[in-house]
């Protein structure tokens, strides 16, 4: 599969492991530490000059590397350019040994949890939930405690099936807050779009390495089978950014909602074919495939 449908491609985002060239302003360059470990002389702190019997007037001024901007960016709206520094956290839990999937939302209502219960199509007694927040915290003070309790307590967890993400732009959406948290939301919780395949996936090493040029025209080529199950009403992406955040080391969760179970495994197999699924993916799955019993939006979210 890939990445998911409804997205356009990935953008000017540089290389994974390129170097960005030092400014003339005295910015951290990859050159300047084996210089510095060369002539002696200790590394200033804090962008103050070192003093060693000079004056210090007469030092130049070595400043760190500059702190990472990690705020995520949007298009120009209303001729200014839009930043955010917060995201929307997705999680997927899934469970067996659950006779009563209708039961599990009320108690998950009363915890104040924002999120979805699917019963699982490949697993007779087994469940799903999906929980949203913005508060990484939410995740272990909230979430946590009420999946270790009622009746979730006799249900055994089915760790390979956990998945863990957060909402981010490309740079150029027109609108970064529907991105990031409305648009996400309401296509989980939109009860006319019932069923749910959720997967990660990883990237291999060689999509990293090519020129971003080439990356764009692999992603268009995925993106525009995507854009066309979206705008037929067949099958809508939630795309999430997870490096580092599961066990597996994956890049993206990905979810395909839809009204309809065939659509979503159609939009799987076309994307089969694309350059991005048959030749830059090291792993893909497991899939998690369900359909939604309960959803509710809590005022926490």
């Amino acid at each position: 599969m890939g990445d998911a449908p409804g997205r356009a491609a990935d953008s000017g985002q540089p290389v994974a492991g390129s170097r960005q060239p030092a400014a003339s302003s005295g910015q951290y360059s990859a050159d300047s530490e084996p210089q510095a470990a060369a002539s002696g002389q200790p590394a200033a702190v804090s962008g103050q000059p070192t003093v060693d019997g000079a004056a210090a007037s007469n030092r130049p001024v070595r400043r760190g590397p500059d702190a990472p901007d990690l705020s995520e960016k949007g298009g120009l709206k209303g001729g200014q350019p839009q930043r955010s520094d917060e995201r929307l956290f997705m999680q997927l839990f899934a469970f067996g040994g659950c006779t009563d999937p209708k039961a599990v939302g009320p108690h998950l209502a009363d915890a104040d949890v924002t999120g979805v219960v699917y019963e699982d199509l490949n697993d007779p007694r087994g469940v799903a939930v999906l929980a949203l927040s913005r508060i990484p915290s939410f995740f272990l003070d909230v979430l946590r405690p009420a999946l270790s309790s009622g009746p979730f307590a006799a249900l055994a967890q089915k760790p390979e099936y956990t998945m863990f993400g957060r909402t981010y732009a490309l740079g150029y959406e027109p609108d970064l807050d529907e991105v990031l948290f409305h648009r996400p939301t309401r296509t989980v919780l939109n009860p006319a779009w019932p069923w749910a395949v959720w997967y990660p996936l990883r990237r291999n090493g060689r999509f990293a390495q090519l020129p971003p040029e080439e990356q764009r025209v692999i992603l268009a080529e995925h993106g525009a089978i995507g854009m066309s199950f979206g705008a037929a009403d067949l099958a809508h992406d939630i795309r999430l950014a997870c490096h580092g955040l599961d066990a597996r080391d994956n890049d993206f969760v990905v979810g395909l909602i839809g009204k309809d179970l065939h659509p979503l495994s159609a939009v799987v197999q076309a994307m089969r074919k694309t350059q991005q699924t048959s030749l830059y993916l090291d792993r893909l799955g497991p899939f998690f495939v369900g359909r939604a019993v309960w959803q509710a939006r809590r005022d926490s979210l």
